[in-house]
């Protein structure tokens, strides 16, 4: 679900993919979820700011109510060791939301 090879010049596929994969191609994790990091990178509501959390609400912050990229997480198979450190869940980037790239996608999510 990342990059398997010589980056970027060839992607193994040792996983058994060359890019993305199907969502269910691996088991979830502990809690049901699938693929949460690697394969793409996931669009989140949030709005990107690199200061706003210093000092919001902890409890479930929603980020700041506008700005001009919306919040990334996960990282995608593009990501490898040599080029890209941010492919965790916690790991937030970022993006404008008038961006396309077929290693960004998003989750649909259920609130309580």
């Amino acid at each position: 679900m990342i990059w398997q090879g010589d980056f970027p010049n060839h992607d193994r596929g040792d996983d058994g993919y060359a890019g993305t994969c199907p969502v269910q191609a691996f088991p979830p994790n502990g809690y049901g979820l699938f693929s949460m990091t690697g394969n793409t990178w996931e669009w989140c509501a949030d709005w990107f700011s690199p200061i706003f959390h210093r000092t919001a609400n902890l409890d479930n912050p929603t980020g700041p109510p506008e700005g001009s990229s919306r919040v990334t997480r996960g990282g995608s198979f593009l990501c490898h060791k040599s080029y890209c450190n941010r492919y965790r869940v916690a790991a937030r980037s970022s993006n404008t939301p008038d961006s396309s790239t077929s290693n960004t996608s998003f989750r649909c999510a259920l609130s309580d």
